[in-house]
């Protein structure tokens, strides 16, 4: 949902320096996507959001305190008297306690962002990336991060890696405990070198170990074509600030070649930009709201569709448990309006809002600022979306046959020729 594109998302960060004062400080907790694109709602940043963010004032009671200045001397001059381990630089020590107190929060989608990792963060929202090409958001059962999308001719989908694999191991680093973002930050890398994901796969009685070679990855966010029957298939795996125009250009060019009727996939599409899934809903929804959100002060902000560019040929929207965050927000008002039928599994259940927020210094913090609602009031927060169509997906018909049989995309042209 962003304001600033995550999607998502998505992606970096080590814990390993000062570590031990995080756990001290904070306490552990736990959390786009290799693409850079985290499985979240991220508001874009206005311009003058920056100034606010560096002009807020002492906090009450803060944790910061004198006396906490002073154990945090104490515990610093007894790691350099005693620590027998590689030494830290006064840098890591510091980012470290930045953690931490982020880590505090036990909200596995608020992050602390070095300027380098800010940096990295928003070049992976161009798009651009260099890793191995699939989508990873956290599984909620086990704490793993897990593949929610694979990008077509990457080297992901060439190593033979599935939607739904678990990731338990990325080459020597066990991910349980990690955030989504240092989980991803393992997986990419520099182009050409290897990385070796130990996998947890439903049907294998063992790990997998696969290596994937890492190299540039570019993106599309939207890809589609013409299908029978007049049914235009359009997939969007992720919202971006490119994902607005590239949706209007899809639209135009289906439109050209007979549509008359529509499919939009938003299987495995793990969020992203709040205001450009607005704008894409503006080009199929009729007038009215999209989504609005409430902050911690009761505050509402509500984003509208004006109604100019609404679609008016049958449409179904094809969602899964990886469907997230500005995913569902689409689903979610296109629901609300009865401007088409859902069909697939409940989606995912984020509806949570994070911001990025950036301070003087190049650093940066992401937190979650508010809850979204769609059009009809309903917050999905841990319960997700549900389909008018329950269709359960065929892994074992997809994966077994080369022509990979796709049965939930055959039950949208199904539902699309009954209309």
């Amino acid at each position: 949902m962003e304001t600033v594109n995550l999607q998502s998302v998505t992606e970096k960060k080590k814990f390993g320096a000062g570590s031990f004062l995080l756990g001290i400080i904070a306490g552990l907790a736990v959390s786009l996507l290799i693409v850079g694109v985290i499985s979240l709602v991220i508001p874009k940043q206005k311009a003058e959001e920056e100034k606010k963010s560096n002009s807020i004032g002492i906090v009450k009671d803060a944790a910061v305190s004198p006396e906490m200045i002073r154990k945090l001397q104490t515990l610093e001059a007894t790691i350099d008297h005693y620590f027998y381990l590689d030494e830290k630089t006064t840098e890591e020590l510091q980012n470290g306690i930045y953690n931490g107190l982020l880590t505090a929060l036990e909200d596995p989608y608020s992050e602390y962002y070095t300027p380098e990792e800010l940096e990295e963060l928003m070049t992976q929202m161009s798009g651009v990336y260099y890793g191995i090409g699939s989508y990873v958001s956290l599984d909620t059962q086990t704490s793993l991060p897990k593949v929610s999308g694979i990008i077509s001719n990457t080297p992901a989908e060439e190593a033979g890696l599935r939607e739904n694999d678990l990731i338990y191991q990325v080459d020597d680093v066990l991910t349980y405990g990690l955030s989504l973002d240092e989980a991803v930050s393992y997986i990419r890398g520099e182009e050409g070198t290897e990385v070796v994901l130990t996998i947890i796969r439903e049907g294998e009685n063992d790990y997998l170990k696969i290596p994937v070679t890492r190299r540039k990855v570019e993106s599309p966010t939207v890809e589609y074509e013409m299908l029978e029957d007049g049914i235009g298939y359009l997939q969007i795996v992720e919202f971006d600030e490119v994902t607005p125009g590239q949706f209007s250009e899809a639209m135009e060019s289906l439109g050209n070649s007979g549509m008359e009727k529509l499919i939009i996939d938003l299987r495995g599409n793990p969020g992203g930009s709040l205001t450009d899934v607005v704008d894409i809903a503006g080009m199929l929804l009729p007038e009215g709201l999209v989504v609005y959100t409430e902050d911690k002060a009761g505050n509402r902000e509500e984003y509208f569709s004006d109604g100019a560019e609404e679609i008016d040929i049958p449409l179904v929207v094809l969602i899964d448990m990886n469907s997230a965050s500005a995913s569902e927000i689409l689903a979610g008002a296109i629901q609300d309006y009865g401007k088409g039928t859902l069909v697939g599994t409940t989606t995912f259940g984020k509806g949570i809002v994070q911001q990025i927020i950036p301070f003087s210094d190049g650093s940066a913090v992401k937190l979650t600022v508010s809850s979204y609602f769609t059009p009809i009031g309903r917050n999905i927060h841990g319960t997700g979306i549900e389909p008018d169509i329950l269709c359960e997906f065929d892994g074992e018909a997809y994966y077994g046959s080369e022509e990979h049989p796709d049965n939930q995309l055959e039950k949208a042209k199904e539902v699309l020729r009954n209309e």
